[in-house]
């Protein structure tokens, strides 16, 4: 605290080792002299450091000055004062690569310095924490301040580079040079100078590249945000050219190309898109139709127009939006190769959508995300602080890497991603992706690309392990395990006998052996639930098992085991199944139960062996003479009609999938259905010898028997929906673990859903939900009401109930429209609305009936949602009935309200005259067209408006009427020839013009409208939001994608 900085000479150091007495510590005057004495501060001094490389020393003292010295062999002086913090400066470093100061103090501040001017450039304020100490990353560009409370870790300068990639060649910005760097070849050469460019500490912010001119646009943030346009030299040369030499510099927060000759540049503050040619004029100004923050590339000719809470996809010549998407703040819009999709990245989350921003997934993230680049299989690959992840379409995402530093990625090429580090120079990173190219080949169902990843790779754990068991795949987790108990789980989930019966005899644990008799049995394969019961000596399920099959020696085996057990209760079950009456007797008496014994034999005509029994039991017939008098017994086992001893139930159908066949010689052991049940008959003779262990049971051998051949035929197991719970209360349900253990097939309304992208499919599968969906989406309906009945219809049609008999639940069908094609029958076809229900309308309008008429063109667009089509000619053929449905109801309603007006407002003929003229203006049949026009001539000509009632006549003349009409019209042509209209009406048929559809009121072209995203209908913009009054459940304005085209 003696207001002063000195300089020590510790040479010394190198000379030796200072000696020092054990206990005691040498002095630093001991190995060191003072060389300089620095004076200039008025107070003591709290901090001095060197420079990294020049002879230069900065401190900081509590005269709240940070004083830069300089020094040299012989001396040292005060250069400069730096003068701001009005508090005592804690401490002061040099920036390790520029020229600036940095120091901390006690009034809350954080202040950096230009070396060379001493002026201050930055200041970072803490509203509560005194700043104690400071230190700079030896190698990072990152900073580390002390305060009352912590400290922060911060950075200087932004440290993701601009670049921008063209097809192989990438163009970056390092130190304020554009650079071009080949990513084939690693050259890497600079090819521009934008030092200029803002301020020199800070850097640019994006770059973009025109391929067709040469040329780049580079934007900062200095100034409120400027960019600068210039053409990148054609011939390399060793002298780099300054950007000021024939750049064009402007005001903007955001620049990019849009066209080859266009370039749009975003004005923050002021709102305005300006579009300008490469002169750096103005084309055109745009007003974004939302809050814009930043501009992205959207495609030729639009942009994607990024607010706080959602992004845009604006077309830019015809100032006009196609389509939104909701997101957090968009930071960076990466598309792929083809624009077919496009990842939006803000601060921790990706937003992946097609090219008309459809969301396909979105991903969140803890921690901040950097930069990523699509791989060309449509992988999109991203870099957060500390890893690169990959991210499918569908939402699966994962670790690739683990970084140590992060990096800014600008192309993904098979195992190799070209990035940029912190310092932005190329790299290259060598990954492995064969888990998302795994998981994309599964999503894909590309499965000869699975199998061949599953043989050439070794893709193992136990997270692609649950990701394989999370998509319903167990068959090929199979393939990835190796212990035995989760080899046995994935085997039972799947259904594959085979691997659980080798798997449950390696294990050999009773609760393994029940689970494999559970699946086996829902399977019909009841001669692996043979083998799983003997192994656990289930003799009580045995026997039924045998009795169900018909088995009648294996029955009688079993009465012999029983009988060597003494299980009394076994040996009547074993008599009643085999119908041994006899043996049921004998059982009876043994056990005491002589009057059981004597009714049995009495019953079944063993008159013999009755009055046997009844002599052991020491009395006479004449005792029981009151008993009452019983029939013979009508209880025996059933006829063996169809031996099934060697034949498998078909209860649950299960086939070999691709992956079983494909690897059924590699890896899995060829499998005869049945496999280790010959031995049963070995087992029971070995028990029926009395050995306790069972024999083969045991040994470890498996005898393979013949394959049985099926009965051939399938059962659907179908899930019932909420509609049938009451039909169904009476079924038990199963266990979840069993019914883990063999899943049903697909149902078939499943496979409707999953096959079809109309909304007509989805009701009839009763996926009523996802079809209200695809509505929103592709047509955007809201209100679903008026679509309930057509739905019930719809799923009504497709669906059949069938009761073979009375005590079963009935079985439902499903009724396909083709039956090799997995889709459902649907109740209207656009040929029978044609000739029905739109015929029919047609037919109102005719006779007049104007009211029969709408309901009828209405309910027509209703059904008209839920139409399917198979070929393009057909989505043509529904769009022009769409239409013309459309304009014969708007025309209809007009032509109502027109009558309301004359009947509730006689007076206001105006409004009387403008909605028959809108009537004649409507797209009708030539039939209908001319009734329209007719009809407005006779209104005109009644309000005495015989100019307009002409050029109507002249256009009715034109349609080819019959002679009569033809007549009456050049009368009213003559008498408009040099007549005058007295009315005044918003009409002018020269001009282009659409009529609003809930007011009625013309919209001139060029003048604001929304649309009807089903029917195409015009509104004023007033309307946006509302329900449509043509159909009642179509958004006005809606963003929507339309109805489906097929391929």
């Amino acid at each position: 605290m003696d207001q002063t900085v000195r300089v020590w000479d510790i040479s010394g150091l190198r000379k030796g080792t200072p000696q020092a007495q054990p206990g005691a510590f040498d002095t630093f005057d001991s190995f060191s002299t003072v060389k300089y004495v620095l004076e200039g501060h008025d107070r003591g001094v709290n901090y001095a450091a060197f420079h990294p490389s020049l002879p230069l020393i900065v401190s900081a003292g509590d005269d709240r000055q940070v004083k830069l010295w300089r020094m040299s062999e012989t001396k040292a002086w005060e250069v400069d004062t730096c003068r701001g913090h009005f508090n005592n400066v804690s401490s002061a470093l040099f920036h390790p690569r520029h020229e600036l100061i940095l120091s901390v103090g006690e009034d809350k501040t954080i202040r950096v310095w230009d070396m060379s001017r001493r002026t201050a450039v930055q200041t970072f304020r803490r509203e509560h924490d005194r700043f104690w100490v400071l230190t700079a990353h030896p190698e990072l560009n990152l900073f580390a301040a002390g305060h009352d409370n912590g400290l922060i870790v911060f950075k200087l300068e932004r440290e993701r580079p601009a670049f921008a990639l063209q097809n192989d060649i990438l163009y970056y910005i390092r130190d304020k040079y554009v650079r071009q760097y080949d990513l084939n070849t690693g050259s890497d050469v600079g090819v521009l100078s934008v030092r200029k460019l803002g301020s020199q500490w800070v850097q640019p912010r994006t770059l973009s590249y025109n391929p067709a001119e040469r040329a780049v646009i580079v934007t900062s943030p200095a100034d409120n945000g400027i960019y600068e346009l210039v053409g990148l030299p054609k011939d390399q040369s060793n002298e780099l050219r300054d950007s000021t030499a024939d750049g064009k510099r402007g005001q903007g927060s955001s620049a990019i190309f849009v066209a080859r000759n266009r370039f749009a540049v975003l004005d923050k503050v002021a709102q305005t898109i300006e579009i300008r040619d490469l002169s750096n004029s103005v084309t055109k100004t745009v007003k974004p139709p939302i809050q814009t923050n930043d501009i992205f590339y959207g495609g030729t000719a639009s942009l994607l127009l990024s607010s706080p809470n959602s992004v845009v996809l604006f077309d830019i010549q015809q100032g006009k939006v196609v389509a939104e998407i909701t997101t957090p703040p968009v930071k960076y819009a990466v598309w792929n190769s083809d624009q077919s999709m496009v990842a939006l990245l803000s601060k921790h989350t990706i937003t992946i959508a097609n090219k008309t921003l459809g969301q396909s997934c979105l991903i969140h993230e803890t921690i901040r995300i950097k930069s990523g680049a699509w791989d060309d299989s449509g992988v999109f690959v991203y870099s957060t602080l500390n890893h690169i992840k990959y991210a499918l379409f569908q939402g699966d995402n994962g670790i690739i890497q683990t970084l140590e530093q992060p990096v800014y990625l600008t192309r993904v090429k098979g195992k190799t991603i070209y990035c940029l580090d912190r310092t932005a120079r190329p790299r290259t990173i060598t990954i492995d992706p064969t888990e998302y190219k795994f998981k994309l080949a599964l999503v894909q169902n590309k499965y000869d690309e699975v199998l061949n990843i599953i043989r050439t790779s070794n893709l193992v754990g136990q997270s692609i392990i649950a990701y394989l068991q999370k998509k319903g795949f167990p068959e090929i987790a199979l393939h990835f395990v190796q212990d035995k108990k989760t080899r046995f789980e994935l085997a039972i989930e799947c259904g594959n006998l085979e691997v659980a019966l080798e798997t449950a005899k390696s294990i050999d644990r009773p609760e393994s052996w029940a689970r494999l008799a559970q699946q086996a049995l829902k399977q019909g394969n009841h001669k692996v639930v043979e083998t799983a019961y003997q192994r656990t000596k289930n003799f009580d399920k045995l026997s039924f098992l045998y009795l169900s099959v018909g088995s009648v020696d294996k029955l009688s085996k079993m009465q012999v085991i029983a009988e060597k057990r003494g299980d009394q209760m076994s040996k009547f079950h074993n008599a009643l199944y085999s119908g041994d009456v006899k043996a049921r007797i004998a059982v009876l008496r043994d056990v005491g139960m002589q009057p059981l014994a004597y009714l049995t034999a009495k019953t079944n005509g063993l008159e013999d062996l009755a009055e046997q029994i009844l002599a052991s039991a020491g009395i006479k017939e004449s005792d029981i003479e009151g008993l009452e008098s019983i029939g013979l017994s009508t209880l025996r086992p059933p006829p063996v009609v169809t031996q099934t001893a060697n034949l498998l139930w078909p209860s649950l159908a299960t086939e070999e999938n691709f992956f079983d066949k494909a690897l059924a010689n590699g890896h899995v052991a060829d499998y005869i259905h049945g496999e280790g049940a010959a031995d049963g008959a070995h087992t029971l003779d070995s028990w029926e010898a009395g050995e306790p262990d069972g024999g083969a049971a045991g040994d470890g051998e498996d005898v393979a028997v013949e394959e049985g051949e099926g009965w051939d035929l399938e059962e659907e197991v179908v899930e019932p929906d909420a509609t049938h719970l009451n039909a169904a209360e009476d079924v038990v349900p199963e266990d979840e673990g069993d019914a883990a253990a063999a899943a049903p097939g697909v149902p078939e309304p499943e496979l409707w859903a999953r096959n079809s992208p109309f909304a007509a499919d989805h009701a009839a599968a009763g996926q009523f939900e996802s079809a209200m969906q695809l509505l929103n989406r592709q047509i955007g309906a809201v209100n679903f009401a008026p679509l309930k009945p057509q739905f019930m219809a719809l799923y009504r049609s497709a669906h059949v109930f069938f009761s073979p008999t009375a005590s079963l639940a009935p079985l439902q069908l499903h009724i396909r429209r083709d039956p090799e094609i997995r889709l459902p029958v649907i109740r209207r076809t656009l040929a029978s609305i044609k000739s029905g229900e739109l015929a029919e309308g047609y037919r109102f309008v005719s006779a007049g009936k104007l009211e029969d008429a709408a309901a009828s063109f209405k309910a027509i667009l209703l059904q008209l949602m839920l139409v399917t089509v198979t070929t393009k000619e057909e989505a043509a053929d529904l769009q022009e009935t769409i239409v013309s449905a459309r304009e014969y109801l708007l025309g209809v309603s007009m032509e109502l309200e027109r009558r309301k007006v004359v009947k509730e407002d006689p007076t206001n003929v105006r409004r009387s005259l403008e909605l028959a003229a809108y009537f004649a203006h409507c797209k009708l049949q030539p039939a209908h067209q001319i009734l329209a026009l007719r009809n407005a001539i006779s209104v005109f000509t009644k309000a005495k408006n015989p100019v307009a009632a002409g050029k109507f006549a002249q256009r009715l003349i034109e349609l080819g009427p019959d002679a009569k009409v033809v007549a009456s019209a050049r009368q009213v042509m003559n008498a408009g020839q040099n007549g005058r209209d007295t009315v005044e009406i918003s009409y002018n048929e020269f001009t282009e013009f659409d009529v609003c559809a809930a007011s009625y009121a013309p919209i001139f072209k060029g003048s604001p409208l929304v649309k009807d995203p089903f029917t195409g209908a015009c509104f004023l913009p007033d309307y946006l939001g509302k329900l449509s009054p043509l159909t009642e459940v179509t958004e006005i304005g809606a963003h929507a994608s339309g109805l489906p085209i097929p391929r």
